[in-house]
């Protein structure tokens, strides 16, 4: 005689159909807001006119760092000494700082990259330019094409075409991030938590 089939109560746990939803929402979210960074311009305690030894400061500077939408720029300095201001490709070329885009003063001014293009910072200082306290960053479009800034800037009154003037804001340091280090380890504990659940359902 066969034995009776057995039969098998499977118990659904109450909210689990949202748990892996909320924890993709959450994975997206923290990824998002660990991929801003905050740079200092230059690495420096102040943006300042570079030592005459190292005049393409801000240039190597800006080579050795990859922009993208979200990041931000941070300039620290003397309020009563300098000032920092976004100008067009022409005027950074020619060290024309008379007609900013944007003009800050403050001492510590951060430049949020809200859309990709070229951008152009000096001094606000005359005279600062010239002695090459200028950055010039590129951040590649949703595409990731990217363009570095040439190595050697345009010498002062060579002349270009000019960039259109995308929309930026100074303003409020983003959220703080985690570092990748930090991101790594709570995005595998994340899956490892999916991965759990997924083998106990």
């Amino acid at each position: 005689m066969a034995a009776p089939p057995v039969q098998t109560t499977t118990i659904r746990r109450r909210g689990q159909p949202l748990v892996l939803p909320l924890l993709f929402v959450l994975t997206l979210h923290h990824c998002n807001v660990a991929s801003a960074n905050q740079y200092k311009v230059g690495d420096l305690d102040a943006w300042g006119v570079p030592p005459p030894g190292n005049s393409q400061l801000y240039s190597a500077w800006s080579l050795s760092h990859h922009f993208k939408i979200g990041d931000s720029l941070l300039f620290l300095y003397p309020p009563s000494q300098d000032s920092v201001v976004q100008v067009t490709e022409v005027a950074f070329n020619t060290c024309s700082v008379g007609e900013p885009i944007l003009k800050m003063g403050d001492g510590n001014s951060l430049f949020n990259i809200t859309s990709p293009g070229e951008f152009y910072f000096t001094s606000g200082v005359p005279g600062h330019c010239q002695k090459h306290q200028r950055l010039h960053i590129s951040v590649p479009s949703g595409n990731g094409t990217f363009f570095p800034p040439s190595a050697a800037e345009a010498p002062a009154g060579a002349l270009s075409a000019s960039s259109p003037a995308y929309p930026t804001v100074f303003g409020p340091a983003p959220p703080s991030s985690a570092s990748p280090s930090q991101l790594g380890g709570s995005v595998k504990a994340l899956w490892g938590l999916l991965g759990l659940l997924l083998l106990s359902s």
